[in-house]
């Protein structure tokens, strides 16, 4: 009887052993988590016009939905150049066709395409590549974070949102990018490719302003969109070196905004 009293508390203090380093395990790794390690800028290049982009669309809605606790920033930006072919796309603009035909001349690219992801400003492939997407993601998550950015909301009113910045690790080259964003929307397409579909789309640039670097710290004056609101809106900022496209921080702008 005594050597079954020995073997059971033997058993009750290896498996509390296991269970206490199974407890600091599980603490470290959440810590490790939780580290500012990295961050990743998805940038997609997109267009109601195009009918191989729902699917770019919806990849970037369930990554958004799954990732939405991790510094994963996605960047939707309507190109313009489809808008001849039969449909107009309302969140279009040449600004963003402008964009892309940059980072043709940072990636060493022909031509341009949609729809087309970027990621970090560095890497590039067809927006509907789901395993590519998310081996970026978590690549870049991995890696540690060459600048940091902190963006605060401080004031909106009169169609502009006041916002201070605040950028650590960045050098001459480095220009603060801030992009408010319609969370999401729908379309109904009436022509082109995708006549008849109602489209979705989430994280739509509508507005992209370029800040130069005087200072670590600063404030500006970003001008919003038409509709603007707290809730269904978001204003995202990105460093990004002017030399070689590569982003090196992002950050979600916080604060109080209210309603214009």
């Amino acid at each position: 009887m005594r050597s079954g009293k020995i073997f059971i508390l033997a058993a009750f203090l290896t498996t509390a052993a296991l269970g206490t380093k199974a407890f600091i395990g599980a603490k470290l790794l959440a810590r490790i988590n939780n580290e500012d390690k990295g961050f990743a800028v998805v940038e997609l290049f997109t267009s109601e016009g195009c009918s191989s982009c729902p699917p770019a669309d919806a990849l970037v809605a369930k990554i958004e939905k799954e990732d939405k606790d991790l510094p994963v920033y996605i960047l939707a930006y309507h190109v313009d150049y489809w808008n001849r072919l039969g449909w107009k796309d309302g969140f279009s603009s040449a600004d963003y066709s402008k964009r892309q035909n940059e980072y043709a001349g940072y990636l060493h690219l022909q031509q341009i395409y949609t729809p087309q992801i970027i990621v970090n400003g560095k890497t590039e492939f067809v927006g509907s590549e789901e395993s590519t997407l998310r081996n970026a993601i978590k690549t870049n998550l991995q890696a540690a974070s060459p600048a940091q950015l902190s963006l605060g909301i401080s004031a909106i009113e009169k169609g502009q949102a006041a916002i201070k910045y605040s950028a650590e690790g960045t050098d001459k080259n480095t220009v603060l990018l801030i992009a408010v964003l319609e969370k999401s929307a729908q379309t109904k397409v009436e022509r082109g490719e995708n006549g008849g579909r109602t489209l979705s789309h989430i994280q739509i640039v509508r507005k992209l302003q370029k800040v130069v670097l005087n200072a670590k710290n600063g404030e500006v004056n970003v001008s919003l969109p038409n509709g603007y609101d707290a809730n269904g809106w978001e204003i995202i900022g990105v460093l990004q070196n002017t030399l070689t496209g590569a982003i090196t921080g992002a950050a979600k702008a916080k604060g109080a905004a209210t309603n214009i």
